[in-house]
C-alpha cells in the first residue's frame, strides 16, 4: 500500500509509511490522506481500515473490490463510495471525511486524486468538509468530460453521414451509445444516493451557511452533469435514425430509377411475350414484317414519348437532377 499525507491546509503532499500515516490521523487537526491499493487484492490482504486505525466496525467495504456506490453517515463520520472516469473506464474511489481528516482509498492510480492535490496551495480549503466538496465535484468532472467528449464525437460522426455513408459510421455510433449507457449506469446510483445523503443530512439549519452553499453547488453540478449524459444519450440515438434515413432515401433513389427503367422497357417485354404466343390469328393475319415493326418499334417508341411527356411534365427528371447535385456538394 502506498500512503500519501497531505498537511493541509497548506497542500504540502509527501510519501509516508504506514504507521506515520496513522499517528497523524489520531492527532491531526486536518489532514488528507491517500492509500493506494494494488490493482487486485492479494490473498490474506489486511483491512485498510486496521492498517490505518480506524473503527474498522463500520469499514469493512473500505478499500474492498467491487463496492456499489455509497453516500451515508457512520456516526460522525461521512462515507462514500465515488465512481469517476479514469482513461474510459469506471473507477471507485473510497471516501471517509470526519471533521478532522479525508481519508481516500483507490485501487491502482487515480489522477483524481493527483488533480485535487495540485489544486490545494492554489485553493486552500479551509477543512476537511471542503476538501471533501473539493474531490466530489473533481469526480463529477471526470463524468462532464467524457460525457462532452462523446457528444462531440457523435457530432462529427454525423457530418461525415451527409457527406459519405460508411459501415465503419454504425461501430462508431454503437461504441459511443454503449459510453453513454456507461456513463448513466454508473452515475446515476451514486447520484441518487448522494441526493438522499445532502438532503436529509447536510441541508438542514443545523449546518453551517457555507456548508450548505458547497452541499448546493455540488447538487446543481451533479444535476447538470447527469443532464449532459442523458443528452449524450439522446443524440447517439439520434445518430442511428440518422444514418437509417440516409441509407433508406438512398434506396429510395435507386428504387425510383429502377421503376422508370423497368417502365420504359415494359413495351418491349409485351412484344416479347405478344409474339411467342401460339394461335393462329397470330400466325395467320400478323405475319407480315411490317406489322411486326409497327407492333414492335412503334409501340415502344409512343411509349416512350408518352413516359418522357409524363416525366417531364412532373418534373421527376428535375428532382433527381437535384439530389445528385447536392449529394455531389456534401
Amino acid at each position: 500500500m502506498i500512503v500519501s499525507v497531505v498537511s493541509m491546509p497548506e497542500g504540502i503532499a509527501r510519501r509516508a509509511p504506514v504507521s506515520e500515516a496513522r499517528e497523524r490521523l489520531a492527532a491531526s487537526r486536518f489532514l488528507f490522506v491517500d492509500a493506494e491499493l494494488p490493482e487486485e487484492a492479494p490473498p490474506g490482504e489486511q483491512p485498510v481500515a486496521d492498517l490505518l486505525g480506524l473503527e474498522a466496525d463500520d469499514l469493512p467495504w473500505l478499500g474492498a473490490e467491487r463496492e456499489t456506490a455509497r453516500a451515508e453517515f457512520l456516526g460522525d463520520a461521512a462515507a462514500f463510495v465515488v465512481p469517476a472516469i479514469e482513461a474510459g473506464r469506471v473507477v471507485h474511489l473510497h471516501v471517509v471525511a470526519t471533521e478532522r481528516y479525508l481519508l481516500t482509498v483507490h485501487r491502482g492510480p487515480a489522477g483524481l486524486v493527483d488533480r485535487c492535490v495540485a489544486r490545494f496551495p492554489r485553493e486552500r480549503p479551509p477543512d476537511a468538509v471542503a476538501t471533501l466538496f473539493l474531490m466530489l465535484g473533481e469526480a463529477l468532472e471526470t463524468y462532464r468530460r467524457s460525457a462532452v467528449q462523446a457528444l462531440l464525437e457523435v457530432e462529427e460522426l454525423e457530418d461525415e453521414m451527409f457527406r459519405r455513408r460508411d459501415p465503419q459510421q454504425l461501430y462508431r455510433l454503437a461504441r459511443l451509445r454503449r459510453t453513454a449507457a456507461q456513463l448513466h449506469h454508473s452515475l446515476l446510483p451514486y447520484h441518487q444516493a448522494a441526493e438522499e445523503f445532502i438532503t436529509r443530512r447536510v441541508l438542514n439549519r443545523n449546518f453551517p451557511e457555507e456548508r450548505q452553499r458547497l452541499a448546493r453547488e455540488y447538487q446543481r453540478t451533479s444535476r447538470v452533469v447527469l443532464t449532459e449524459i442523458e443528452a449524450l444519450q439522446e443524440a447517439a440515438r439520434r445518430g442511428f435514425g440518422t444514418y437509417s434515413s440516409l441509407v433508406s432515401g438512398e434506396q429510395n433513389g435507386v428504387i425510383n430509377r429502377l421503376a422508370i427503367v423497368s417502365t420504359i422497357f415494359l413495351p418491349l417485354t409485351f412484344v416479347t411475350g405478344f409474339f411467342g404466343m401460339n394461335f393462329a390469328y397470330l400466325s395467320d393475319e400478323l405475319e407480315s414484317r411490317a406489322i411486326f415493326w409497327a407492333l414492335a418499334v412503334g409501340l415502344q417508341v409512343l411509349f416512350l414519348a408518352g413516359a418522357l411527356y409524363v416525366l417531364h411534365r412532373t418534373r421527376l427528371w428535375r428532382r433527381f437532377r437535384e439530389d445528385e447535385a447536392v449529394g455531389e456538394d456534401e
